[in-house]
């Protein structure tokens, strides 16, 4: 009953569990992991019955033998007495012993009265046994009663475990400090609390016996997580649940290989990152910091509304992931690639509602405004229903199109923040798309659209500084507007091993196919740098409007099998294929609309280590210069191809430009921003920003 009860539970807590996002920010003010690690990695033992007292050596030998040390935590008067032979054979070798509860009957807590008195037994072994560390049975707890215990830290949290008697988790990947505040009330001059420890990767028994998981890719999937969060992986394994080489597998039992796995994942990809030490030893690294966990603030409900392909669009992506880290809960209304797209997914923490379906093939200017029109539509009826039920608080509308942010209207009249996010300046693209002049009554009329939707926004958000001139010159007050860039996602974006083992030159470019792109720029070029290099290859990814002629210019220069063309590709996917490229290109036009649109794609291959080169357009010029890109002369197909051979030729040239463009994303990544959006966001709506 208990594994039926668990599954229904997991398919509704998919946005909490494994990972909670939210809880990968650290305590404000920690300064980081001793000797300059990245992250720590702590093991710690429950010892249930007399089946897993009689594991313990064996569970202590697998980890002597593959490099780690543990805690093993015993119940003082349990179902079995606790050898001190065993204790002092564990201790001998290195691992270190704590307090199980005191019976592990589940009634520690029952009353304040029983609690004290079984504090006093608890703390007689805690001296005895030469312990400072604590857990309750069935991670039962009561945070304050526990001052009452002479210990320097407990290990009673998790940061989310929805399976659990107790589900409320702390909320944090980070050891923390419990002041005791009593200290005041009782006059004392010197601050006394403990280290709470939360473990952060599952419970064996969660994931296979209750679960039925085959395999540790949880366990792993969430090490990577928290390594890459500079946080805590702490896990508890039971001797108990163990199954040995040579014993006959139980149903209350997992194969001692998951666990290998675990330890090896550590000691193989981590060997000079990860910080592995006993319990006490983090907590008393701690004790020295003492971080306070950060108080919960209200959930914000956040509504994001994109004209896009959702898990395609870096800009849009990072904001709704970093609001469901910080623990808002967010629906995303966008569109999808083709019919079989999910119409409902959750996608890191965010609930992705996708309304219609695009193309991106409009040829003519009905073809481009009529599915948006449409969009608005059921966007705004989606809003206006939804607001009803659960108000949003903020509302954040990506352009194109500006009038997109009419949608909001509802939560507009009832008090929410209205957020407009100009991707790209609506006339420009319009005129750059569909040939049009700048003086003409569409673009006019475009420009009007443009002052009245920041007008009805409460914020508005530019992509680049030089839109932002342009903008406050025509549509909106200076303090009213606010510029983040395309900052790449270092999460997401960051140096890996090449998969390839081949002798190829990959060129790529992933981006969407219209004509301001320059695409067809790099085709022309292909003709002269694939004669330079044999065994090169153009990879060009995305749709657009301009798609079906490129794939025709392709054919064109009898050199088609070597120009591969494919479709979007979510963000994390492209990451992986961007990184085992030679070569990537921007080959903007500096005569049109791309002349100012500033691409996120040069700051991601940058972050990649992967050497770009980049057309002279004024806003590329504006941020980056020539030790961080290579750059070429704009609509010039020669000078691309050149450019491209003298990268893929050069090696000096090759790794100084990746060295000096991986130090310059590092500084320009979007963790160096995200605080920023999050504040802006909170003065947009200061009522929700005091703590529960």
């Amino acid at each position: 009953m208990r594994r039926v009860i668990a599954r229904r539970r997991r398919r509704k807590c998919t946005n909490c569990w494994p990972i909670d996002e939210s809880s990968s920010q650290a305590p404000e003010g920690w300064p980081g992991w001793p000797d300059g690690k990245n992250f720590a990695f702590v093991i710690t033992h429950d010892v249930e019955g007399p089946t897993g007292l009689a594991k313990c050596r064996k569970l202590a030998e697998l980890e002597m033998e593959l490099g780690f040390r543990s805690s093993f935590n015993f119940i003082p008067e349990g179902s079995y007495s606790v050898p001190s032979d065993l204790r002092a054979w564990l201790v001998e070798r290195g691992f270190e012993i704590g307090v199980h509860d005191l019976n592990h009957d589940g009634k520690l807590f029952f009353s304040h009265e029983g609690f004290l008195k079984k504090a006093e037994r608890i703390n007689y072994y805690l001296k005895e046994w030469n312990a400072c560390g604590y857990r309750s049975g069935f991670m039962l707890r009561n945070l304050r009663w526990l001052h009452n215990l002479n210990l320097l830290y407990d290990a009673s949290t998790f940061d989310t475990d929805p399976f659990e008697p107790q589900p409320d988790g702390a909320g944090t990947i980070f050891p923390f400090w419990i002041p005791n505040r009593n200290d005041k009330l009782e006059g004392r001059n010197k601050a006394t609390g403990y280290v709470e420890l939360p473990y952060t990767l599952s419970q064996d028994s969660t994931l296979f016996l209750l679960l039925g998981e085959t395999t540790p890719n949880i366990w792993l999937r969430k090490l990577d997580w928290i390594a890459r969060h500079a946080g805590m992986a702490l896990v508890n394994v039971h001797p108990d649940y163990v199954c040995f080489p040579g014993e006959i597998p139980k149903a209350s039992t997992f194969s001692s290989d998951h666990y290998s796995q675990l330890l090896k994942r550590v000691r193989d990809h981590y060997p000079d990152t990860s910080w592995r030490p006993l319990p006490k030893e983090l907590a008393a690294y701690v004790d020295t910091i003492r971080p306070l966990r950060k108080e919960k603030r209200k959930p914000r409900n956040v509504c994001i509304v994109t004209y896009s392909f959702y898990e395609c669009d870096t800009r849009v992506f990072r904001y709704g992931e970093t609001l469901a880290q910080a623990g808002d809960s967010v629906d995303v209304l966008a569109i999808g690639s083709s019919p079989e797209s999910p119409r409902e997914e959750l996608i890191d923490g965010c609930r992705v509602f996708r309304l219609q379906d695009r193309t991106i093939k409009e040829k003519s200017r009905a073809s481009f405004i009529l599915p948006l029109l449409k969009f608005l539509w059921r966007a705004s009826w989606w809003i206006n229903r939804q607001h009803r039920r659960r108000p949003y608080d903020v509302v954040h509308i990506h352009n194109v199109p500006d009038f997109l942010v009419f949608a909001a209207w509802r939560p507009k009249v009832s008090g929410a923040a209205i957020i407009l996010d100009i991707h790209d300046l609506v006339p420009e693209l319009f005129a750059s798309k569909f040939k049009a002049a700048l003086g003409s009554a569409t673009i006019r009329a475009l420009k009007l659209m443009e002052r009245f939707s920041a007008a009805f926004a409460d914020h508005v958000i530019l992509a680049n500084h030089l839109w932002l001139d342009v903008y406050v010159a025509r549509s909106a007050r200076q303090e009213k507007c606010s510029v983040f860039i395309n900052n790449v996602e270092s999460r997401i974006f960051f140096p890996r091993p090449r998969t390839r083992n081949d002798d190829r030159q990959i060129i790529i470019f992933p981006g969407s196919l219209q004509w301001h792109q320059g695409v067809d720029i790099a085709i022309l070029a292909f003709q002269k740098l694939a004669r330079a290099l044999p065994k090169a290859e153009l990879h060009i990814y995305g749709e657009g409007q301009a798609k079906s002629d490129l794939m025709e210019l392709a054919k064109q220069t009898g050199f088609h099998e070597r120009i591969l063309f494919h479709g979007f590709i979510p963000t994390k996917e492209i990451a992986n294929i961007m990184a085992n490229a030679d070569v990537g290109i921007v080959p903007k036009r500096a005569d049109s609309f791309g002349n100012q649109a500033y691409s996120t794609k040069i700051m991601e291959f940058m972050s990649l280590g992967v050497p770009v080169v980049v057309s002279k357009t004024e806003i590329d010029q504006y941020y980056f210069d020539d030790s961080l890109v290579r750059f070429f002369d704009s609509g010039n197909s020669d000078a691309l191809a050149d450019a491209i051979v003298e990268v893929l030729s050069d090696r000096n040239l090759r790794e100084r430009l990746v060295a000096n463009a991986s130090r310059h994303a590092k500084l320009h990544d979007w963790t160096s921003r995200q605080g920023d959006y999050l504040r802006l966001v909170e003065s947009l709506c200061p009522a929700l920003h005091s703590s529960q």
